[in-house]
C-alpha cells in the first residue's frame, strides 16, 4: 500500500492544492499546473518542472 504524500503551506499550515498558474518570462506567459496554496497563493515548483519545461521555454525566449 502507497501513502499518499502532501505539500503542506509552511506560512498558512493547510495542504497545497494542483491549480492551473500561468508563468511569464520576458513578457511572454504559459500556463501549467502546479501545487498552489488556496489560502495565499505559494506556489511549488517541482525540480523536473524547473529543469525541464520552464528551462526550455526561457532558453527559447532567450534565444529570440
Amino acid at each position: 500500500m502507497t501513502e499518499k504524500k502532501t505539500l503542506i503551506c509552511y506560512q498558512c499550515k493547510v495542504e497545497l492544492e494542483m491549480a492551473k498558474t500561468c508563468f511569464e518570462y520576458l513578457g511572454l506567459s504559459f500556463h501549467t499546473n502546479v501545487l498552489k496554496c488556496p489560502k495565499c497563493g505559494l506556489v511549488f515548483i517541482p525540480e523536473d518542472l524547473a529543469k525541464g519545461r520552464m528551462a526550455e521555454v526561457e532558453k527559447q525566449l532567450e534565444d529570440k
